[in-house]
Parts: structure tokens; C-alpha cells; sequence
């Protein structure tokens, strides 16, 4: 039965005067913001390399993963993006008195699915507790998480980086997993500056999280950025999260700090809720010059939280961490212990209904982004670093793969035809790759069309071009209407040679002069 839910009346909470911060005065240079990141300094002054080369920044990352799941972590309501305000709350979101929490069996299922494809250790016995906290979107003044014992600890996750001077060598780097939780996420609170009045949203309080907390080993944006791709990737391949970030699916919060190479690191702040790998590079980079240029100068850095803000291309001061906040993490007295089970410790005569089996989840799991890039290369006698490219880009592996069945060309071939041309325009033009104007089908009928010797190469490329602004037109009738095919009988080049030779004959007999 779906959990009963609030009147919709006006669907829109509001507190005045709620303290939403501080309000600061951003007088940031945009020279101050990061050109390059650490782990490309080609582009740096030998001054600057040098100043840098005296400092080791870290970078650990908490990572929240909205489950895909179509209720809630503790109750009944539908989880939906972009529903009309409050409409997907029920009695226990709302946090009304009587009401208890439920455990959501396919969220634990996503979080011991996703512990195992990242190598970690599944508790069979985990703890739900409370952390208080005071904000207007969270009405039970306490979020449930798992503080002491969380559902999978000691994990790691190997990712990769292009590197080399034209970005064409990969290498694999690996973080570690310290742990990941199941938690609630919060409401979401507007401030309306104008009114002086902040609404508060409650569809998104309850809906069932994954933090996954990795530890502090990576050095510069471009690491952790990396790392969040292949994570999501991951996420995705499991259908443990859909991890879109544009739609606050995955969030990630940065903690960063630098010190000199042997020396303890420094203090930390932390950079949160950024929602895209992009900016997460940026931020990161941008508050490890930060606090270098802060440091070299004489000053201190802040245990802080701040925010990026992507227009101005630095990072601002939100809170003060100085004064470590008491949460008062207590044990959710409504909830039993989590107790899994393995095909050794499962009971017998025991309904797999009622249960949530380890060994079982690990015989479903699907190929993980790694294993399907080394299938791609053995399969396609693609290079890896294509490899990564198709299985980036959503949608771009069928893609690929429908063009390569259509098509007599080399897959060799073909990818530098998929990568530069059709990739290179959607990129161009900012759209996905199911709204490309070129079906695979037709691209593979043009890519016959230049296997076959039908037509060339640069008129390849005009066809692609009209096929590009004419959605749909056949390459075939392109290549008769333009007269593209190419000339193969003897008889006809040497009319036209002869017919060209007759026009400009004044410039035939001055290269026989000069014969």
C-alpha cells in the first residue's frame, strides 16, 4: 500500500527569517582562477612550476548516490524528479508524530551490489544511526545514516588518465574506499532573497543515498574528476543509480588541502555539493592554488566549508568548520540491526524474499566498465583510449556498434569516422549522440560507399556535411545529385583530360615550354 500523503494545498512550505548563511561579498579575480590544472604544468612559468613542486596537495572525496529506486529509503513515497512542489511526501518524511521508519529492500540491494563492484568488504551486520542537525528541509531535525558501522567498508576503485603531450597515454590509478553508507537525503530549500522568505521543497527528503567515502588519495582535479567519471559509469552499468549529476543524482563534496612533501598535511577545507566532473576539476584545482597562494603569503588556511561558483571560476567561504559541530550521532532506536546473509550463513527453508543474499547479488553482477573497454579492444582492434571515449559518451558504444554491423569498413577505420566527425559536431553543436542528425545506418551506408571505392574520401566528407544539415537525406542520392562518384573508365578521364587540355591551351604550351 502507497504511504498516504500531504494535502497539497499550497505545495510550497515557507519559514521567514530563516538564517541561510552568510552573504558574502564575492570580489573574486578571475586571474586568480586556475588555467591549468597540477597534473598538466607544461603551461606554467618555470617560477610558478617551481613554487609548486615545494607543495603536495590531497584530495578525498564524499561521494552521494541517489539510489535508483522508485520509493523512498524509509517509506512508501514515489521517487520522482521534477514533480510539482510537496506532492511526494509522505506522513514519515514529513515527520509526523506515530509514523515509523520502513527499510526499502531494493536500496540495500543497490548499496551491496555497488560495495561489491567496488571490491569492498559487505558487512553482514550493519547499524542505522541518527545525526542531528537543524535545517528547515530536514523536519525530523536528525538525518538516519550509518555512522558506526556502516554496509561495506575497505573497497578501492582503479581509474584512468590521459596523459603525454597529446593526451594519448593512458595510466591506471587507484583510490581507496573507506566505506560506503546508506543515508536519507534531505528537502531542498529556495532562498528568496527579495522577499526575504525561504520555500521549502520536501519531494526530495527520505529519497535513499549511498555515500561513498574515498580516502585522501589523489593529488589535483583532474584525478578526482577521473575517478567520479568511472564511479558513475559504474553506478550506471550496476542500475544501482542513474548518476545523472545535471539532475542531482550524483553530488560530490571535495575535501582539499596541501603542505610540503614529509611534512603532516595541512588543514583541510571542504568544497561541497558540486554536481558536474567538469567543475569538480576546476574547484578543486582552483582551491589548491588557493591556499598555496594564501600560505607563500603569510596567512592561514581555514577549516571551512565553501562552495564553487562555476560563472566566476572560484570557490567561496559558506561556513566556519573551526568549531567541531556535535551532531550527536545516537542509535536509531526504530530500526533493527541489517543483517545479511552469504550461502554459508543463510538460514534454511528460508524464503529468498526475505532475505538479501551476497553470493546471490555477486553471480548477477554485469560487466563493469573495465572489463567492457577490454572487450571493445579485443573484439574491434580498437586503440584503449577509444575505448574510453565510447563508453563515456551515453549512448555512443550502440552507436558505434550499430555502425560496425551496417558497415563493410575496418572498425579501425570506422571509429575515426564516429570519434572526429560525428562526436566532434555533436560536441560542437551540444547535443547528445541520440539526437544526432546522422543515424548510424546512414553513416554506415556512406562509410560502404568509401570502402567500395565509390567515392573519395574529401567527397566523403561533403556528403557527411549535407547529410549533417538535411536530416535523413540518403548518402546514395547525395552522391547522384552532386555527380560525387568517382571515374574509373579510361576512355571517359581521357575525354575530359582532352576536353580540360582544349580550354587552356595557352597553359598547356607553357608547361611544355618549361618540359
Amino acid at each position: 500500500m502507497a504511504a498516504p500523503t500531504i494535502a497539497r494545498g499550497r505545495r510550497w512550505f515557507w519559514a521567514r527569517n530563516l538564517s541561510v548563511g552568510n552573504v558574502f561579498e564575492l570580489r573574486c579575480r578571475r586571474s586568480l582562477a586556475l588555467a591549468s590544472t597540477p597534473c598538466r604544468s607544461a603551461s606554467k612559468t618555470t617560477a610558478e612550476q617551481n613554487r609548486d613542486a615545494s607543495w603536495a596537495a590531497v584530495v578525498g572525496l564524499e561521494i552521494h548516490a541517489q539510489i535508483c529506486s522508485n520509493s523512498k529509503l524509509f517509506s512508501g513515497s514515489e521517487v520522482r524528479f521534477a514533480a510539482p512542489p510537496n506532492s511526494l511526501v509522505s506522513f514519515f518524511d514529513a515527520s509526523l508524530p506515530g509514523t515509523l521508519p520502513v527499510l526499502n529492500r531494493r536500496c540495500v540491494e543497490a548499496a551491496v551490489t555497488t560495495g561489491l563492484a567496488l571490491n569492498c568488504t559487505i558487512n553482514k551486520k550493519s547499524l542505522f544511526d541518527r545525526k542531528h542537525y537543524f535545517y528547515a528541509d530536514l523536519p525530523a531535525g536528525y538525518q538516519i545514516t550509518q555512522q558506526r558501522l556502516p554496509i561495506a567498508v575497505n573497497g578501492n576503485l582503479t581509474y584512468s588518465l590521459c596523459t603525454g603531450k597529446n593526451q594519448n597515454e593512458l595510466v591506471s590509478k587507484t583510490v581507496r574506499i573507506k566505506q560506503i553508507q546508506l543515508e536519507q537525503d534531505s528537502g531542498k530549500s529556495l532562498h528568496d532573497d527579495a522577499r526575504q522568505q525561504t520555500l521549502v521543497d520536501l519531494n526530495r527528503a527520505g529519497v535513499g543515498l549511498m555515500e561513498v567515502v574515498m580516502e585522501p588519495d589523489m593529488c589535483c582535479g583532474e584525478e578526482a574528476a577521473a575517478a567520479v567519471r568511472e564511479l558513475q559509469l559504474i553506478l550506471q552499468a550496476l542500475g544501482s543509480s542513474q548518476a545523472n549529476m545535471a539532475e542531482g543524482q550524483l553530488r560530490v563534496d571535495a575535501n582539499v588541502s596541501v603542505h610540503h612533501p614529509g611534512q603532516p598535511y595541512g588543514v583541510r577545507t571542504e568544497v561541497k555539493n558540486i554536481n558536474s566532473a567538469r567543475f569538480l576539476a576546476k574547484a578543486i584545482d582552483y582551491e589548491i592554488q588557493r591556499q598555496i597562494n594564501k600560505l607563500e603569503n603569510g596567512g592561514t588556511i581555514m577549516n571551512e566549508t565553501r562552495a564553487f561558483d562555476h560563472k566566476l571560476g572560484c570557490t567561496i567561504p559558506m561556513r566556519d568548520k573551526e568549531g567541531k559541530q556535535d551532531y550527536r550521532f545516537m542509535p536509531e532506536p526504530n530500526l533493527p540491526p541489517l543483517i545479511l546473509y552469504d550461502a554459508k550463513s543463510l538460514p534454511t527453508h528460508t524464503s529468498h524474499l526475505q532475505v538479501v543474499n551476497i553470493d546471490q547479488l555477486r553471480e548477477k553482477l554485469p560487466d563493469l566498465p573495465s572489463v567492457k573497454r577490454a572487450k571493445l579492444v579485443e573484439r574491434y582492434g580498437i586503440q584503449l583510449q577509444h575505448s574510453f571515449t565510447l563508453l563515456n559518451e551515453d549512448g555512443l558504444i550502440d552507436f558505434f556498434e550499430a555502425v560496425i554491423t551496417a558497415t563493410q569498413m575496418n572498425p579501425k577505420k570506422a571509429i575515426g569516422w564516429i570519434l572526429k566527425d560525428i562526436l566532434g559536431r555533436l560536441k560542437e553543436h551540444k547535443l547528445t549522440v541520440e539526437e544526432s542528425p546522422v543515424s548510424p545506418f546512414l553513416l554506415a551506408e556512406l562509410l560502404n560507399l568509401l570502402e567500395r571505392g565509390i567515392i573519395s574520401s574529401s567527397a566523403a566528407k561533403q556528403v557527411l556535411e549535407i547529410m549533417w544539415n538535411e536530416e535523413g537525406k540518403s548518402p546514395t542520392l547525395i552522391v547522384k545529385e552532386k555527380q560525387l562518384e568517382l571515374i574509373r573508365d579510361q576512355n571517359e578521364l581521357e575525354c575530359i583530360c582532352e576536353a580540360v587540355m582544349d580550354s587552356y591551351q595557352k597553359e598547356v604550351c607553357r608547361l611544355l615550354e618549361k618540359c
